[in-house]
């Protein structure tokens, strides 16, 4: 069911943006593309960074804005926790330049201002006023209809971290992990201790490595402590890692295919298809939001019961489920913690490489319009 959220002030208006990004951005400045009067997405961005060009930032903010299909028009809401500045001519609002300079990008890029506002600690305001006058937080009241999309009370951050675990279960983990590298590390696999029967219930999930991360992908429950070792395992080995990714972005079939042919791409070097590396990339058709959603769940709480070693793997595939579900921050958090673990993994010198060149996926844009 579609909620739809009106707004006819400017307040009102501020009141629908945190529903709309999912959160409550922090020091961000918020991009809403319209199409005529409606918008069904915002995008958030860092505020610039006193080194970087303000002509160079809004020159690519409204790039980003405009590669939504049918854009016509932009609202941009400043959030920031610096105060205004009062001087003898009036208020100076944070970042006005950079926001008159973004609308100017804007207007030459063809779109209309349907808003330009700023909220601060001190209260929130309006860009475009002649002698612009702050007005009390308490104008801004979430509508009641907003309460049907979730809790926005976070800012970009929440939910970024890993989630808590029993101890006994991440004990449980390491000892799995440490039978199965013993079995399928080295050399030809070797059947597990028959005395271990967590490592044989682990070895078995293996047996059929597209098929478990097939039920990885449609999990309703948290994993137990076995499949999560099983899962640690199979994301801490490049071809299989590779494979869970395009297979949860695709379906079962293709994951079967992306695992051959990453497995011959290890053994002889054989090139991998286009069509396998264009999802990588984040190309191509929309994969489905709520098997993404259920795979990075399932990847996180692994991931948390993981031993610190064993992380970078997982951390870098929840990096990329963040990414192809429009969570760049979320991505940038899980890149950071593989990088801390170790510095030269590969893959997520990739994906920081990738994600910087491309803020988010091609599919995230065209699904703001249902593409």
């Amino acid at each position: 069911m579609t909620t739809v959220l009106r707004a006819s002030d400017s307040a009102q208006f501020l009141s629908i943006v945190p529903a709309l990004a999912g959160f409550t951005p922090r020091e961000s400045i918020a991009l809403l593309p319209f199409h005529g009067t409606r918008s069904d997405g915002a995008m958030r961005l860092d505020l610039p960074d006193a080194a970087v060009p303000v002509l160079h930032y809004a020159a690519a903010a409204v790039e980003l804005v405009v590669r939504v299909p049918g854009t016509d028009a932009v609202a941009v809401v400043v959030y920031t926790d610096e105060p205004p500045q009062r001087t003898p001519d009036g208020l100076v609002l944070p970042h006005a330049v950079m926001v008159d300079t973004l609308l100017g990008c804007a207007e030459g890029a063809g779109l209309r201002a349907v808003e330009a506002l700023c909220v601060t600690p001190e209260g929130w305001a309006r860009y475009d006023d002649a002698e612009p006058a702050l007005h009390p937080l308490s104008d801004i009241v979430p509508p009641p209809d907003a309460s049907a999309l979730g809790d926005v009370s976070g800012d970009q951050f929440s939910g970024a971290g890993l989630p808590p675990v029993p101890a006994a279960e991440e004990q449980q983990v390491v000892r799995v992990l440490r039978g199965l590298d013993g079995a399928l590390s080295s050399g030809p696999a070797e059947a597990p201790d028959p005395a271990d029967a967590e490592v044989i219930a682990a070895y078995a999930l293996l047996d059929d490595i597209p098929a478990f991360l097939e039920a990885v992908a449609l999990a309703r429950e948290p994993l137990q402590p076995l499949a999560a070792a099983a899962l640690v395992w199979c994301l801490g080995r490049p071809p299989v890692r590779d494979a869970a990714i395009a297979q949860w972005a695709t379906d079962h079939r293709r994951g079967i295919r992306t695992m051959e042919a990453q497995l011959a791409f290890a053994a002889s070097g054989a090139p991998v298809p286009d069509d396998i590396g264009r999802v990588f990339l984040g190309r191509g058709p929309a994969p489905d939001g709520e098997r993404l959603r259920t795979a990075l769940h399932a990847v996180r709480h692994a991931t948390a019961l993981a031993p610190r070693e064993a992380r970078p793997g997982p951390l870098t595939v929840a990096a990329w489920l963040s990414w192809a579900l429009g969570r760049a921050t979320h991505a940038g958090r899980y890149l950071d913690m593989a990088r801390e673990i170790d510095p030269d993994y590969s893959l997520a010198l990739l994906l920081d490489t990738m994600m910087r060149g491309a803020v988010l996926p091609e599919w995230a844009f065209r699904g703001r319009r249902g593409e």
